[in-house]
This record gives C-alpha cells, structure tokens and sequence, in this order.
C-alpha cells in the first residue's frame, strides 16, 4: 500500500471503494462486494438509495449550516419525528454516537446534582459494554485493550455483568449515589449480547423506585435494525434517555441524545452544545432514512431478514464443530466460535463479502435494512463455507 499521512488509528483492510448500489460496494478494480456490514450498521438505506442522494444533494445546493445560535426547521422537524416514534420528550443532536453517549452521561450527572443533590453522582454500566472512545465514553466502556494508556479514567462508573438484576438490586442496597444505569440493549463491540426483554421491564421497575434514570444506548442497535425502531420497545418501556447515531442518517454523520421524564427539562443554554449538530444537511438526511423505513416497511423486513439469516447460518453450520451459538435480533446478527476467528475479515473480503469480527470470536453481520432474501441466500452460501474451512483447520 502507499505511504499515507493519515494517522494510524486502524488496521485497514487493502480495499478501497469507489461506489456502491444498494447491499453492494465495488472496488477500483471494479470487483463487487456483498456488503454485510452496512459501514457498522450506519448505511441503513444501503448505498446510493435514490431518495437520500437527492434530499441530500438538494440540501446541499440550499444550505448546509447556519450554527444552532438561530432556528433551523429541519432539525425542528426531525426531533419531532423521533418524538412521535419514540413517545420521548426532546432531542439534543450531535455528530456521532459518543457525543450522544457524552451528553447522556452529562444528562445523568446533572440529574444528580440538581434533582437528586447527590455530590458524585454515579452510573452504573454494564460488563462488555461499549460506548465510544473520548474519555469518558471510554471510562464507561468495558473494553480494558481501548482504555491502555488513556489513564487516569473519569471517575463516576460502577459496573455489573450484563443482564444480571441481582447484581442491580445488590447496588440499589448500598449505593446512595447512583443516578442512572446505562446500557446497550444488543451490545454489539461486546460480542452481541442481547438483554431479555423480562430484564428490560424489571430494570425499568428498579429504576422507578429508585429515582434513577434509565439510559438506553441504541447507537448500533436503533433506527429500525432489531425490527422495532428502538430496542427498547420489544420490552413494551421507554427509558429515560436513548441515544442514536450510527443508522439515523444513512450515511450522513449525525448523533442524538433524547430524553424524556425526569431527563427532560434538565438542560437549558450553555449547558451543552455543538457547533455542527443538528445541521440542515444531517437533518434532511436523518428525516429521508425515518421516511423510507416506515414507507418501505423496513422494520418488517428487518426482522424476516434477520430470523432468515440466523436460520440460515444455524443450517449450514448445524454439524460443524466449533460453532458455539447464532444469536441476535433483526439485522444484527453474531455467529460465536469456540476460538478468535479475527482472520476471517480477510478471507470474506477475497471472496467478495464484508463482514467483521468483534470480541475476538463473534462474527457480526449488520446488513442494511433493505437485505433481501436473494442477498441472504447469497451471504449464507459464500460465507458458512469460509467458517466451515477455518474451523477444519
């Protein structure tokens, strides 16, 4: 590869895209890719979808920033799409889902101090969680090989395995300072763990009788993918906060902290900010991808397309040895092996397949919403024989 003067934060892969159609990206050599990874579950309309290349370019030859020091009506606009889909409140944006997970974690703090008067105010997060990577994202993320050499972490986290209310009930018993649990519902860098939908509802009791605001971490797992718009609403309750990013634009950085009941209300100006979020062109983007994915039925077809993967995959690998599980929910789908299968990247790339894998020894498959059965049957039948022929070694 060519020397570059990008700074060397990723181990890139020696492939470079120059267009893409629908679930599939092309090369500069021309070759064509299943993509099944949609940019990690950002390319929610898939690639070139014709109705979010011409908001956008149409709002680019308008306007595409003015500063949130005035009025700007898309972003009006948008909030209260996510209000009316979501039953919440109000929205801060942003550019990406740290500085949304950033602005909960100052939400909940505030919380804290002003309604609760408690001095260091506490969050408790989850074991394998992960939300971002400024410093405090990276303090309540789980992730020990992000957080080397970012010492000293911010202070303020306690953290519990996942999924577990004993663990919860235990800390409500001898913990006065505790403000908000966080969690992912599907965490995906985690190794996609779901939450049961049982745990959710006796999580939203605690919290209510504890004062304590539940703060929902949809960034991955929003804007459609599980098959309900939100994760959360498999489980039939609304947290307190909900972060987005990631899917919510389709391609278009945008990021957004909502929040409702005791959350709301809280901020008021100078309390938060951002220069870019919420700008007329990330706007008309986010407003274009809710637009298609309730006029095309997306949500349905998230979930058919996501059952027919896990189907699938559970069929092809039935009698292969080292399988460990195929879980998920919609689209976003991992296939656990029983040793770091990290290699696999490459080796689905050569074929002409984008996957990725995370926790070491998860396969995780986020395809975009618009997947179709052709697009399962041809992800399937190119991609379990590369896991069969890994693991026969």
């Amino acid at each position: 590869m060519p020397v570059s003067h990008v700074m060397n934060t990723y181990a890139r892969l020696p492939a470079a895209f120059t267009h893409g159609e629908g679930v599939w990206l092309f090369d500069e050599a021309g070759k064509r890719y299943l993509d099944a990874l949609s940019g990690i579950a950002v390319t929610t309309l898939g690639h070139n979808h014709p109705r979010l290349v011409e908001a956008i370019s149409a709002q680019a030859g308008r306007l595409m920033h003015t500063s949130n020091l005035y009025r700007i009506p898309l972003q009006e606009k948008l909030a209260d799409r996510l209000a009316e889909i979501s039953g919440m409140d109000e929205v801060f944006f942003c550019n990406s889902g740290l500085e949304a997970n950033e602005a909960a974690i100052k939400l909940a703090r505030f919380y804290g101090h002003k309604r609760k008067g408690v001095d260091l105010p506490t969050i408790v997060v989850m074991e394998h969680a992960f939300h971002g990577r400024s410093l405090a994202t990276l303090s309540a993320t789980a992730n020990r090989k992000a957080q080397a050499g970012f010492e000293p972490l911010v202070p303020g986290f306690l953290r519990v395995p996942h999924g577990d209310m004993d663990a919860l009930r235990q800390v409500a018993a001898r913990n006065r300072d505790v403000v908000a649990v966080m969690l992912e519902i599907l965490q995906g860098e985690g190794g996609v763990h779901l939450v049961d939908d049982s745990y959710l509802r006796e999580l939203r009791a605690l919290c209510d009788v504890q004062g304590w605001l539940l703060i929902c971490d949809e960034v991955q797992c929003g804007t459609g993918r599980t098959g309900k718009w939100f994760g959360w609403q498999h489980a039939g309750v609304r947290p307190d906060v909900m972060t987005l990013a990631k899917g919510l634009g389709s391609g278009m950085p945008i990021g957004a902290c909502v929040a409702a009941g005791l959350a709301a209300g809280l901020f008021q100006p100078g309390n938060h900010g951002s220069t870019f979020g919420g700008n007329p062109l990330a706007c008309a983007a986010g407003l274009v991808t809710l637009d298609v994915i309730a006029g095309s039925k997306l949500l349905d077809n998230a979930l058919r397309m996501g059952d027919a993967i896990r189907e699938g995959f559970a069929g092809a690998l039935a009698s292969v040895p080292g399988i460990v599980d195929i879980r998920g929910r919609g689209l976003m789908v991992g296939i656990e092996l029983d040793r770091p299968c990290g290699e696999l990247v490459a080796r689905a790339l050569e074929a002409g397949f984008l996957i990725n894998v995370t926790a070491g020894n998860v396969i995780r498959l986020l395809p975009a919403l618009i997947f179709g059965n052709d697009d399962v049957s041809t992800l399937v039948n190119g991609v379990a024989p590369l896991i069969c022929d890994f693991l026969s070694q």
